[in-house]
């Protein structure tokens, strides 16, 4: 079972630059888009249908925003489309799709960068968020995985300057301990259980100053299992090579 998550930075655009073929060619069982960006008219997502998957969307009210969409080869027993918070669900921030024996939540968290407003936004949503996956599990939703952009680090080993950035979105004290709480509330971070504590492994760079090609990054993007399924982790990583945005997918491989 292959899950990848990834922050296409516009579905349009990265179909332009060869999305689909990729996917073809990587052929995940489930695909875990993040800021999809849907304008005032559909996306196409006829080319997914093609390849044999389902198809859910949650885009945002407003055009060209945010925006979550879930492809699956597999048809799920359920999908729960947002949290029934108008304020989040506006946003287009969650979709779920449950299996017969976990599920797949997709989220692409706040960012926070463009001012204190929305940094204050993103850490009301990460404490509502801790909430509602407790929420969740106490009412019997299978195992999660929780697969998204997370617009956080939890350690320094998760971007490349941790020092000049230590109150900087992403990486401010806050949501360093979100994390770590989130972490012990009985979730597994896949990347490091796979690859322990090995440095230099970024999922997102600026366009800036070839950042990427100096892999001067941040890991923003996570894929964090329910403790009862971690027994079942055999492969993660970071798929650098997929360049059809400024972020990189995530992958879990679950047995």
């Amino acid at each position: 079972m292959k899950i990848l998550s990834y922050n296409v930075n516009g579905l349009r655009s990265a179909l332009s630059k060869g999305l689909l073929d990729w996917v073809q060619q990587t052929d995940p069982d489930v695909l875990c888009l993040q800021e999809i960006k849907a304008g005032r008219e559909p996306l196409d997502v006829s080319g997914f249908e093609a390849l044999g998957y389902h198809v859910y969307q949650h885009p945002a009210e407003k055009p060209g925003y945010s925006g979550v969409a879930t492809f699956s080869k597999q048809k799920p027993k359920n999908v729960a489309t947002g949290c029934e918070i108008p304020l989040y669900d506006c946003e287009g921030r969650v979709l779920r799709l449950d299996f017969e024996d976990y599920s797949v939540l997709n989220v692409y968290m706040p960012s926070g960068t463009s001012g204190p407003e929305r940094q204050s936004f993103k850490l009301e949503w990460l404490r509502f968020f801790r909430h509602y996956v407790a929420q969740l599990r106490a009412a019997g939703t299978p195992p999660l995985v929780i697969a998204g952009d997370f617009n956080c680090c939890q350690q320094g080993l998760d971007l490349h300057n941790p020092k000049a950035n230590q109150n900087s979105p992403g990486f401010t004290p806050e949501e360093r301990a979100w994390f770590a709480a989130f972490l012990a509330d009985g979730f597994t971070d896949s990347f490091r259980h796979v690859h322990g504590d090995a440095p230099g492994h970024y999922s997102w760079w600026t366009y800036r100053s070839g950042a990427r090609a100096r892999n001067v990054g941040w890991r923003l993007d996570h894929l964090l299992v329910d403790q009862a399924l971690q027994p079942r982790i055999s492969g993660a990583g970071l798929l650098t090579d997929a360049v059809h945005s400024d972020h990189c997918p995530a992958l879990v491989e679950l047995q």
